[in-house]
Protein backbone atom coordinates (compact mmCIF):
# COMPACT_ATOMS: atom_id res chain seq x y z
CA UNK A 1 0.00 0.00 0.00
CA UNK A 2 1.60 3.59 -0.63
CA UNK A 3 1.10 6.14 1.95
CA UNK A 4 0.77 9.69 0.86
CA UNK A 5 4.07 10.54 2.41
CA UNK A 6 5.65 7.06 2.39
CA UNK A 7 7.96 7.98 -0.96
CA UNK A 8 9.83 5.06 -2.89
CA UNK A 9 13.69 5.50 -2.59
CA UNK A 10 15.01 8.22 -4.97
CA UNK A 11 11.50 9.50 -5.66
CA UNK A 12 11.98 12.72 -4.53
CA UNK A 13 14.96 13.62 -5.91
CA UNK A 14 14.06 12.46 -9.69
CA UNK A 15 10.93 14.59 -9.08
CA UNK A 16 12.63 17.77 -7.71
CA UNK A 17 15.75 17.26 -10.75
CA UNK A 18 12.66 17.45 -13.41
CA UNK A 19 10.78 19.83 -11.13
CA UNK A 20 13.29 22.67 -10.15
CA UNK A 21 14.09 23.79 -13.54
CA UNK A 22 10.60 23.95 -15.16
CA UNK A 23 9.39 25.83 -11.65
CA UNK A 24 12.18 27.91 -12.36
CA UNK A 25 10.94 28.68 -15.95
CA UNK A 26 7.57 29.14 -15.38
CA UNK A 27 8.42 31.35 -12.42
CA UNK A 28 10.54 33.71 -14.55
CA UNK A 29 7.16 33.73 -17.51
CA UNK A 30 5.18 34.52 -15.15
CA UNK A 31 7.47 37.28 -13.42
CA UNK A 32 7.93 38.70 -17.15
CA UNK A 33 4.00 38.58 -17.58
CA UNK A 34 3.29 40.52 -14.17
CA UNK A 35 6.12 43.20 -15.26
CA UNK A 36 4.59 43.46 -18.32
CA UNK A 37 1.35 44.23 -16.05
CA UNK A 38 3.00 46.50 -14.01
CA UNK A 39 4.46 48.81 -17.00
CA UNK A 40 2.13 49.15 -18.42
CA UNK A 41 -0.57 49.49 -15.21
CA UNK A 42 2.03 52.58 -15.27
CA UNK A 43 0.98 54.04 -18.68
CA UNK A 44 -2.55 53.69 -18.34
CA UNK A 45 -5.89 51.78 -17.60
CA UNK A 46 -6.32 51.80 -21.75
CA UNK A 47 -3.10 50.11 -22.78
CA UNK A 48 -2.89 47.46 -19.63
CA UNK A 49 -6.66 46.36 -21.25
CA UNK A 50 -5.70 46.42 -24.83
CA UNK A 51 -2.42 44.43 -24.50
CA UNK A 52 -4.50 42.03 -22.58
CA UNK A 53 -7.34 41.62 -25.25
CA UNK A 54 -4.57 41.21 -27.43
CA UNK A 55 -2.67 38.99 -26.21
CA UNK A 56 -5.68 36.26 -26.71
CA UNK A 57 -4.09 35.82 -29.63
CA UNK A 58 -0.53 34.97 -28.33
CA UNK A 59 -2.56 33.00 -25.38
CA UNK A 60 -4.63 30.86 -28.19
CA UNK A 61 -1.39 30.19 -30.00
CA UNK A 62 0.25 29.10 -26.97
CA UNK A 63 -2.40 27.40 -25.93
CA UNK A 64 -1.82 25.39 -29.29
CA UNK A 65 1.90 25.03 -28.33
CA UNK A 66 1.29 24.04 -25.03
CA UNK A 67 -1.35 20.79 -26.69
CA UNK A 68 1.41 20.28 -28.75
CA UNK A 69 4.05 19.81 -26.09
CA UNK A 70 1.81 17.49 -24.18
CA UNK A 71 1.16 15.60 -27.33
CA UNK A 72 4.96 15.84 -28.50
CA UNK A 73 5.44 14.48 -24.46
CA UNK A 74 3.04 11.39 -24.49
CA UNK A 75 5.34 9.63 -27.28
CA UNK A 76 8.83 10.96 -26.28
CA UNK A 77 8.58 10.34 -22.19
CA UNK A 78 7.78 6.54 -23.65
CA UNK A 79 10.35 6.48 -26.14
CA UNK A 80 12.96 8.51 -24.03
CA UNK A 81 12.44 5.11 -21.82
CA UNK A 82 13.63 3.16 -24.47
CA UNK A 83 16.59 5.41 -25.18
CA UNK A 84 14.98 5.10 -29.29
CA UNK A 85 16.56 8.65 -30.39
CA UNK A 86 16.05 8.41 -33.77
CA UNK A 87 12.09 7.90 -33.14
CA UNK A 88 12.04 11.00 -31.49
CA UNK A 89 14.00 12.99 -33.93
CA UNK A 90 10.64 11.82 -36.09
CA UNK A 91 8.53 12.94 -33.44
CA UNK A 92 10.03 16.39 -33.43
CA UNK A 93 9.95 16.64 -37.27
CA UNK A 94 5.79 16.14 -36.64
CA UNK A 95 5.36 18.73 -34.42
CA UNK A 96 7.13 20.96 -36.36
CA UNK A 97 5.46 20.63 -39.09
CA UNK A 98 2.37 21.36 -37.02
CA UNK A 99 3.43 24.00 -35.02
CA UNK A 100 4.51 26.31 -37.98
CA UNK A 101 1.47 25.61 -39.92
CA UNK A 102 -0.32 27.63 -36.99
CA UNK A 103 2.32 30.05 -36.10
CA UNK A 104 2.17 31.30 -39.93
CA UNK A 105 -1.63 31.88 -39.49
CA UNK A 106 -1.52 33.77 -36.40
CA UNK A 107 1.27 35.95 -37.78
CA UNK A 108 -0.53 36.77 -41.06
CA UNK A 109 -3.39 37.32 -39.57
CA UNK A 110 -1.86 39.97 -36.88
CA UNK A 111 0.27 41.59 -38.89
CA UNK A 112 -2.19 42.19 -41.95
CA UNK A 113 -5.65 42.09 -39.91
CA UNK A 114 -5.28 43.16 -36.81
CA UNK A 115 -8.22 45.36 -36.38
CA UNK A 116 -10.39 42.19 -37.43
CA UNK A 117 -8.89 40.62 -34.68
CA UNK A 118 -9.40 42.77 -31.91
CA UNK A 119 -13.16 42.89 -32.77
CA UNK A 120 -13.58 39.45 -32.10
CA UNK A 121 -12.37 40.15 -28.21
CA UNK A 122 -13.90 43.71 -27.57
CA UNK A 123 -16.92 46.39 -29.48
CA UNK A 124 -14.72 49.47 -27.78
CA UNK A 125 -12.91 51.52 -30.17
CA UNK A 126 -10.25 52.69 -27.87
CA UNK A 127 -9.54 49.40 -27.18
CA UNK A 128 -9.85 48.16 -30.69
CA UNK A 129 -6.97 50.76 -31.76
CA UNK A 130 -4.60 50.51 -28.64
CA UNK A 131 -4.91 46.57 -29.26
CA UNK A 132 -4.30 46.33 -33.22
CA UNK A 133 -1.00 48.45 -32.86
CA UNK A 134 0.02 46.15 -30.71
CA UNK A 135 -0.45 43.14 -33.33
CA UNK A 136 1.21 44.68 -35.91
CA UNK A 137 4.59 44.35 -33.59
CA UNK A 138 3.85 41.25 -32.04
CA UNK A 139 2.77 39.29 -35.31
CA UNK A 140 6.80 37.97 -35.73
CA UNK A 141 7.39 36.78 -32.52
CA UNK A 142 4.37 33.95 -33.61
CA UNK A 143 6.61 32.70 -36.10
CA UNK A 144 9.78 32.28 -33.77
CA UNK A 145 7.86 30.80 -31.01
CA UNK A 146 5.94 27.99 -33.30
CA UNK A 147 10.17 26.85 -33.95
CA UNK A 148 11.58 26.88 -30.17
CA UNK A 149 8.18 25.57 -28.49
CA UNK A 150 8.33 22.03 -30.13
CA UNK A 151 12.37 21.90 -30.22
CA UNK A 152 12.12 22.81 -26.00
CA UNK A 153 9.07 20.63 -25.77
CA UNK A 154 11.10 17.27 -27.13
CA UNK A 155 14.00 17.93 -25.24
CA UNK A 156 12.55 18.43 -21.92
CA UNK A 157 11.06 14.81 -21.94
CA UNK A 158 14.48 14.00 -22.71
CA UNK A 159 14.98 15.13 -19.19
CA UNK A 160 17.09 18.42 -20.55
CA UNK A 161 14.73 20.17 -18.76
CA UNK A 162 17.94 22.55 -17.71
CA UNK A 163 18.33 23.94 -21.52
CA UNK A 164 14.85 25.21 -21.28
CA UNK A 165 15.09 26.52 -18.36
CA UNK A 166 18.53 28.73 -19.13
CA UNK A 167 16.76 29.47 -22.74
CA UNK A 168 13.96 31.18 -21.23
CA UNK A 169 15.77 32.73 -18.85
CA UNK A 170 17.97 34.47 -20.79
CA UNK A 171 15.53 35.59 -23.13
CA UNK A 172 12.35 36.49 -20.92
CA UNK A 173 14.98 38.81 -18.75
CA UNK A 174 15.92 40.09 -22.41
CA UNK A 175 12.13 40.82 -22.74
CA UNK A 176 11.91 42.89 -19.60
CA UNK A 177 15.01 44.90 -19.86
CA UNK A 178 13.45 45.89 -23.74
CA UNK A 179 10.13 46.66 -22.21
CA UNK A 180 11.58 48.97 -19.34
CA UNK A 181 13.42 50.90 -22.38
CA UNK A 182 10.54 50.43 -25.62
CA UNK A 183 7.71 51.52 -23.64
CA UNK A 184 9.06 54.18 -21.25
CA UNK A 185 11.75 55.32 -23.87
CA UNK A 186 14.93 54.93 -21.67
CA UNK A 187 18.33 55.98 -23.34
CA UNK A 188 17.13 58.37 -25.50
CA UNK A 189 14.84 56.18 -27.62
CA UNK A 190 11.36 56.83 -28.24
CA UNK A 191 8.51 56.04 -25.43
CA UNK A 192 6.59 53.25 -27.68
CA UNK A 193 4.12 52.71 -24.92
CA UNK A 194 2.13 49.48 -26.02
CA UNK A 195 4.01 49.33 -28.97
CA UNK A 196 7.30 48.68 -27.24
CA UNK A 197 5.37 45.81 -25.50
CA UNK A 198 5.47 43.98 -28.61
CA UNK A 199 8.54 44.68 -30.24
CA UNK A 200 10.30 43.86 -26.98
CA UNK A 201 8.23 40.56 -27.56
CA UNK A 202 9.24 39.74 -30.96
CA UNK A 203 13.14 41.04 -30.48
CA UNK A 204 13.03 38.22 -27.38
CA UNK A 205 11.57 35.40 -29.09
CA UNK A 206 13.94 35.83 -32.07
CA UNK A 207 16.86 35.56 -30.05
CA UNK A 208 15.17 32.72 -28.43
CA UNK A 209 15.07 31.25 -31.91
CA UNK A 210 19.12 31.62 -32.66
CA UNK A 211 20.30 30.40 -29.16
CA UNK A 212 17.44 27.04 -30.17
CA UNK A 213 18.81 26.58 -33.65
CA UNK A 214 22.98 27.20 -32.43
CA UNK A 215 21.77 24.07 -29.60
CA UNK A 216 20.03 22.15 -32.20
CA UNK A 217 23.42 21.98 -34.68
CA UNK A 218 25.43 21.47 -31.63
CA UNK A 219 23.85 18.63 -30.03
CA UNK A 220 24.67 15.00 -29.86
CA UNK A 221 21.36 13.20 -28.52
CA UNK A 222 19.08 13.36 -31.62
CA UNK A 223 19.97 12.40 -34.91
CA UNK A 224 20.25 15.69 -37.16
CA UNK A 225 18.68 17.11 -40.66
CA UNK A 226 16.40 17.25 -42.67
CA UNK A 227 16.25 13.20 -43.45
CA UNK A 228 16.30 12.93 -39.52
CA UNK A 229 13.27 15.01 -39.48
CA UNK A 230 11.24 14.56 -41.88
CA UNK A 231 12.01 10.81 -42.60
CA UNK A 232 8.47 9.87 -40.75
CA UNK A 233 7.67 6.37 -40.57
CA UNK A 234 3.29 6.05 -41.30
CA UNK A 235 2.73 3.92 -38.78
CA UNK A 236 4.50 6.45 -36.64
CA UNK A 237 2.19 9.13 -38.17
CA UNK A 238 -0.48 7.30 -37.42
CA UNK A 239 0.47 6.47 -33.47
CA UNK A 240 0.54 10.29 -32.89
CA UNK A 241 -2.99 10.83 -34.60
CA UNK A 242 -4.42 8.44 -32.14
CA UNK A 243 -2.35 8.77 -29.20
CA UNK A 244 -1.36 12.79 -29.12
CA UNK A 245 -3.73 14.18 -31.39
CA UNK A 246 -6.26 14.05 -29.17
CA UNK A 247 -4.38 16.29 -26.26
CA UNK A 248 -3.70 18.14 -28.95
CA UNK A 249 -7.32 19.10 -29.88
CA UNK A 250 -8.02 18.79 -26.19
CA UNK A 251 -6.16 21.80 -24.94
CA UNK A 252 -6.75 23.67 -28.51
CA UNK A 253 -10.52 23.39 -27.34
CA UNK A 254 -9.64 24.59 -23.84
CA UNK A 255 -7.75 27.73 -25.09
CA UNK A 256 -10.95 28.85 -27.13
CA UNK A 257 -13.61 28.22 -24.38
CA UNK A 258 -10.94 30.33 -22.13
CA UNK A 259 -10.53 32.59 -24.73
CA UNK A 260 -14.88 32.92 -25.26
CA UNK A 261 -14.66 33.26 -21.85
CA UNK A 262 -12.14 36.52 -22.05
CA UNK A 263 -14.57 37.56 -24.93
CA UNK A 264 -17.30 37.60 -22.45
CA UNK A 265 -15.05 39.82 -20.02
CA UNK A 266 -14.44 42.01 -22.76
CA UNK A 267 -18.00 43.18 -22.85
CA UNK A 268 -18.57 43.48 -19.53
CA UNK A 269 -16.71 47.22 -19.72
CA UNK A 270 -12.83 48.13 -19.02
CA UNK A 271 -12.86 47.78 -15.34
CA UNK A 272 -13.44 44.14 -15.33
CA UNK A 273 -10.69 43.19 -18.08
CA UNK A 274 -8.25 45.72 -16.34
CA UNK A 275 -8.63 43.26 -12.94
CA UNK A 276 -8.92 40.15 -15.03
CA UNK A 277 -5.39 41.37 -16.72
CA UNK A 278 -3.57 41.55 -13.11
CA UNK A 279 -5.64 38.29 -11.73
CA UNK A 280 -4.55 35.96 -14.59
CA UNK A 281 -1.09 36.97 -14.15
CA UNK A 282 -0.91 36.72 -10.60
CA UNK A 283 -2.61 32.99 -10.65
CA UNK A 284 0.17 32.05 -13.04
CA UNK A 285 2.71 33.64 -10.79
CA UNK A 286 0.99 31.19 -7.74
CA UNK A 287 0.69 28.29 -9.57
CA UNK A 288 4.15 27.90 -11.14
CA UNK A 289 4.92 25.07 -8.92
CA UNK A 290 1.74 23.44 -9.16
CA UNK A 291 1.81 23.36 -13.15
CA UNK A 292 5.82 22.59 -13.17
CA UNK A 293 4.65 19.29 -10.94
CA UNK A 294 2.29 18.61 -13.60
CA UNK A 295 5.23 18.88 -16.46
CA UNK A 296 7.31 16.80 -14.43
CA UNK A 297 4.99 14.34 -13.74
CA UNK A 298 4.21 13.66 -17.40
CA UNK A 299 7.98 12.93 -17.81
CA UNK A 300 8.68 10.75 -15.01
CA UNK A 301 5.94 8.49 -15.50
CA UNK A 302 5.95 8.34 -19.23
CA UNK A 303 9.23 7.57 -18.64
CA UNK A 304 8.38 4.69 -16.62
CA UNK A 305 5.75 3.20 -18.95
CA UNK A 306 8.01 2.91 -21.39
CA UNK A 307 10.28 1.10 -19.23
CA UNK A 308 7.20 -1.05 -18.41
CA UNK A 309 7.33 -0.18 -14.44
CA UNK A 310 3.61 0.07 -13.91
CA UNK A 311 3.80 -0.38 -10.33
CA UNK A 312 6.23 2.10 -9.58
CA UNK A 313 3.94 4.50 -12.03
CA UNK A 314 0.68 4.16 -10.44
CA UNK A 315 2.74 4.46 -6.73
CA UNK A 316 4.02 7.41 -7.99
CA UNK A 317 0.94 8.96 -9.52
CA UNK A 318 -0.35 8.76 -5.72
CA UNK A 319 2.61 10.42 -4.34
CA UNK A 320 2.34 13.30 -6.65
CA UNK A 321 -1.57 13.65 -6.36
CA UNK A 322 -0.88 14.30 -2.75
CA UNK A 323 2.01 16.91 -3.28
CA UNK A 324 -0.12 18.71 -5.83
CA UNK A 325 -3.27 19.05 -3.15
CA UNK A 326 -0.98 20.25 -0.82
CA UNK A 327 0.83 23.08 -3.49
CA UNK A 328 -3.00 24.13 -4.43
CA UNK A 329 -3.66 25.02 -0.25
CA UNK A 330 -0.25 26.77 0.06
CA UNK A 331 -0.76 28.55 -3.29
CA UNK A 332 -4.49 29.84 -1.69
CA UNK A 333 -3.10 30.73 1.32
CA UNK A 334 -0.52 33.18 -0.78
CA UNK A 335 -3.52 34.56 -2.78
CA UNK A 336 -5.67 35.51 0.49
CA UNK A 337 -2.98 37.31 1.69
CA UNK A 338 -1.70 39.32 -1.09
CA UNK A 339 -4.94 40.18 -2.40
CA UNK A 340 -5.20 43.61 -0.45
CA UNK A 341 -1.58 44.53 -1.77
CA UNK A 342 -1.89 43.78 -5.15
CA UNK A 343 -4.36 46.22 -6.38
CA UNK A 344 -1.89 49.12 -5.25
CA UNK A 345 0.81 48.29 -8.20
CA UNK A 346 -1.21 49.47 -11.20
CA UNK A 347 -3.35 52.73 -12.34
CA UNK A 348 -6.26 51.04 -12.37
CA UNK A 349 -10.07 52.80 -11.24
CA UNK A 350 -11.02 52.22 -7.59
CA UNK A 351 -14.08 49.98 -9.32
CA UNK A 352 -11.36 47.52 -11.22
CA UNK A 353 -9.84 47.60 -8.01
CA UNK A 354 -12.66 46.22 -5.79
CA UNK A 355 -12.93 44.04 -8.26
CA UNK A 356 -9.57 42.50 -8.55
CA UNK A 357 -9.57 42.03 -4.62
CA UNK A 358 -12.85 39.58 -4.65
CA UNK A 359 -11.29 37.97 -8.02
CA UNK A 360 -8.17 36.85 -6.03
CA UNK A 361 -10.41 35.56 -3.55
CA UNK A 362 -12.37 33.75 -6.13
CA UNK A 363 -9.29 32.43 -7.69
CA UNK A 364 -8.00 31.23 -4.13
CA UNK A 365 -10.16 28.09 -4.58
CA UNK A 366 -10.22 27.83 -8.62
CA UNK A 367 -6.52 26.87 -8.51
CA UNK A 368 -6.75 24.23 -6.53
CA UNK A 369 -9.16 22.36 -8.62
CA UNK A 370 -7.28 23.88 -11.80
CA UNK A 371 -3.97 22.72 -10.65
CA UNK A 372 -5.62 18.65 -9.64
CA UNK A 373 -7.46 18.39 -12.97
CA UNK A 374 -4.25 19.16 -14.98
CA UNK A 375 -2.56 16.89 -13.19
CA UNK A 376 -4.74 14.08 -14.09
CA UNK A 377 -6.12 15.12 -17.10
CA UNK A 378 -3.12 16.62 -18.85
CA UNK A 379 -0.34 14.30 -16.92
CA UNK A 380 -1.50 11.53 -15.89
CA UNK A 381 -3.96 10.44 -18.70
CA UNK A 382 -2.06 11.75 -21.40
CA UNK A 383 1.54 10.41 -20.41
CA UNK A 384 -0.43 6.79 -19.91
CA UNK A 385 -1.83 7.03 -23.25
CA UNK A 386 -5.56 7.55 -22.54
CA UNK A 387 -5.78 11.06 -23.79
CA UNK A 388 -9.10 10.41 -25.50
CA UNK A 389 -11.02 10.48 -21.72
CA UNK A 390 -9.62 13.70 -21.14
CA UNK A 391 -10.59 15.09 -24.48
CA UNK A 392 -14.17 13.95 -23.73
CA UNK A 393 -14.31 15.44 -20.03
CA UNK A 394 -12.57 19.03 -21.26
CA UNK A 395 -15.21 19.35 -24.50
CA UNK A 396 -18.19 17.85 -22.10
CA UNK A 397 -17.60 20.39 -19.36
CA UNK A 398 -16.35 23.55 -20.78
CA UNK A 399 -18.77 23.23 -23.72
CA UNK A 400 -21.72 21.99 -22.42
CA UNK A 401 -21.24 23.71 -18.68
CA UNK A 402 -18.53 26.52 -18.69
CA UNK A 403 -19.03 28.64 -21.51
CA UNK A 404 -22.90 28.26 -22.04
CA UNK A 405 -23.00 29.30 -18.20
CA UNK A 406 -20.77 32.36 -18.75
CA UNK A 407 -22.90 33.68 -21.71
CA UNK A 408 -26.33 33.19 -19.92
CA UNK A 409 -25.36 34.37 -16.64
CA UNK A 410 -24.00 37.92 -19.07
CA UNK A 411 -26.15 38.00 -21.27
CA UNK A 412 -29.50 36.58 -20.43
CA UNK A 413 -29.82 37.30 -16.61
CA UNK A 414 -27.38 40.45 -17.15
CA UNK A 415 -25.73 39.20 -13.49
CA UNK A 416 -23.23 42.22 -12.21
CA UNK A 417 -19.49 41.37 -13.31
CA UNK A 418 -17.98 39.66 -10.67
CA UNK A 419 -20.89 37.18 -10.01
CA UNK A 420 -20.43 36.27 -13.95
CA UNK A 421 -16.63 35.49 -13.25
CA UNK A 422 -17.81 33.80 -10.30
CA UNK A 423 -20.06 31.57 -12.16
CA UNK A 424 -17.06 30.96 -15.07
CA UNK A 425 -14.84 29.55 -11.72
CA UNK A 426 -17.33 26.60 -11.07
CA UNK A 427 -16.30 24.29 -14.13
CA UNK A 428 -13.04 22.93 -12.26
CA UNK A 429 -14.96 21.34 -9.87
CA UNK A 430 -17.61 20.21 -11.93
CA UNK A 431 -15.01 17.84 -13.70
CA UNK A 432 -13.01 16.88 -10.94
CA UNK A 433 -15.11 14.30 -9.35
CA UNK A 434 -15.55 12.27 -12.99
CA UNK A 435 -11.30 12.68 -13.46
CA UNK A 436 -10.61 11.16 -9.89
CA UNK A 437 -13.07 7.93 -10.65
CA UNK A 438 -11.37 7.39 -14.23
CA UNK A 439 -7.68 7.83 -12.27
CA UNK A 440 -8.38 5.69 -9.70
CA UNK A 441 -9.62 2.89 -12.19
CA UNK A 442 -6.24 2.67 -13.21
CA UNK A 443 -6.43 1.61 -16.43
CA UNK A 444 -5.22 4.88 -18.14
CA UNK A 445 -1.72 3.37 -18.17
CA UNK A 446 -0.78 1.70 -21.38
CA UNK A 447 2.90 1.31 -22.90
CA UNK A 448 2.34 3.13 -26.54
CA UNK A 449 5.87 2.18 -28.05
CA UNK A 450 6.90 0.11 -30.80
CA UNK A 451 10.36 -1.15 -31.96
CA UNK A 452 11.76 1.27 -34.97
CA UNK A 453 15.19 0.06 -34.65
CA UNK A 454 17.09 -2.72 -36.42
Amino acid sequence: MNLPFRFRKGFRHELLVLLAPIVVQNLISASVSLADVIMLGRVDQVSISASSLAGQVMFLLFTVFYGLSSALTILVSQYWGKKDCATISRILGIGLLISILFSFFAAFMALFFPTTLMRVWTNDPELIAAGANYLRFVAFSYLFAGLTQPYLAVMRSCERVTLSTLVSAFTLTLNVLLNAVLIFGLFGLPALGIRGAALATSISRGTEFLICLIHYLRQTLLPKGFRALFSIPRVLVSDFFRYCIPAFVNDCLWGLAYSVNSMIMGRLGTDIVAANSVVSVVRELVTTVGFGISSASSIMLGREIGQKKYEQARGDASHLLTVTFLTGLAGAVVLITLSPLISGLVKISNTASGYLRTMLLISSVYQIGQLINTLLIASFFRCGGDSRYGLRLDFLTMWGYAVPIGLISAFVFHFPPILVYLMMCTDEFVKMPFALRHYRKGTWIRNLTRDFRH
